[in-house]
């Protein structure tokens, strides 16, 4: 199989979705690989590093579309790659469609085969092509929240983790999933008082079981968020229904009880925000300012760490990649019922239940 790798193109988008060593097993196998020119030049990898390892290196995005029968990407397409995209064409990377119409109707346009990370399922109900960037954005959500409770950036200027003698802060998490459990490892890590919440009471046990004595759980439902924002420093919106738009469960109105200078940190913004005042930022401006409360909501988190990120994903992604190659799209999906999750688009017909129902709306 001919398999592009295009360059992100995305704002502050760093990382590449396959790296040489990917290209050398595929091209062992007989498949070819075509790389745009520094695709991987941020996430540590050259273009001599793709061309000893079998790649062929092509000058532009458009070169690349053209030749390949299936695109592995990152992040989603944006506006000017709309038009690359072809009848026929595979094209596997996080998708997020529910929080975007019209991302969804140019790939429907397109006849592409659209195959949605975020999607990819296992029995156990499991996402294990997001967990890996789930647990980078998770960690980063308390490290940007903790940066931006500083005064010279209109935060509270509080240290998360105080110091001997003074209080540390307190950080809400809302959802207790893979990026919840992994903003509350670093925020207790950090020493900070850390209320963890969630509607699944397994959840909450597993989270009581395994956390320090300085995280607690409490059952999220409107009048425990409302209590507990009126005290928070940092709030961590970790929700996911996969697929799905998040819940709204931070309203405008629940501003006006937060103390100013309070940070809000929605990690949910990729599918819709779980802040009914999220709109999505870049690394280059990530942050703005309503009631005198810090929004942080970029949309591409782990792209700021892009050679962490892309070895996390590529560990996980590969094994699939390499499945669909060696089989074509649709034996692959025949064959994994995980995979055949991932599937949102068939040449314009939409298979995915969560964006008929986006449509719908």
């Amino acid at each position: 199989m001919k398999i592009g790798v295009p360059i992100e193109i995305k704002n502050n988008e760093s990382r590449v979705s396959i790296t040489p060593a990917g290209v050398y097993e595929l091209s062992k196998r007989n498949h070819q690989l075509y790389v745009q020119s520094q695709a991987g030049i941020a996430s540590g990898f050259t273009d001599l590093d793709y061309k000893e390892a079998g790649a062929e290196v092509l000058p532009d995005l458009k070169s690349v579309y053209d030749v390949a029968e299936m695109i592995v990407k990152v992040k989603e397409p944006i506006e000017e790659e709309y038009e690359l995209a072809r009848e026929g064409q595979i094209i596997f990377t996080y998708f997020h469609f529910a929080s975007s119409k019209p991302l969804t109707e140019a790939m429907i346009t397109s006849k592409a085969i659209c195959i949605a990370y975020e999607t990819v399922q296992d029995e156990d109900g499991s996402l294990p092509l997001l967990t890996p960037m789930s647990e980078v954005a998770g960690r980063m959500a308390t490290q940007q929240g903790a940066k931006y409770l500083e005064k010279p950036i209109k935060g509270k200027g509080i240290l998360l983790g105080g110091v001997p003698g003074v209080t540390p802060g307190k950080v809400i998490v809302l959802g207790a999933g893979v990026v919840g459990i992994q903003a509350a490892k670093m925020a207790a890590g950090l020493g900070a008082h850390v209320v963890i919440m969630d509607i699944n009471m397994k959840r909450l046990r597993y989270v009581n079981d395994i956390m320090p004595n300085h995280v607690v759980t409490a059952f999220s439902n409107e009048y425990n968020i409302r209590k507990h924002i009126k005290t928070a420093d940092l709030i961590i919106g970790a929700v996911l229904i996969a697929g799905a738009k998040a819940p709204k469960l931070i309203t405008r109105d629940m501003l006006k009880d937060m103390q100013p200078g309070t940070v809000m940190v929605d990690v949910a913004v990729d599918q819709g925000g779980c802040f009914e005042t999220t709109k999505p930022t870049t690394h280059e401006d990530p942050t703005y300012i309503i009631d005198d409360v810090v929004h942080y909501c970029v949309t591409n988190m782990p792209g700021a760490v892009p050679y962490t990120s892309t070895l996390a994903l590529t560990n996980v992604t590969f094994p699939y990649i390499m499945e669909i190659a060696n089989k074509g799209w649709k034996a692959a999906c025949d064959t994994n019922a995980s995979l055949a999750k991932g599937l949102s688009l068939d040449k314009g017909k939409v298979i995915c239940k969560e964006i008929l129902k986006m449509q719908e709306a």
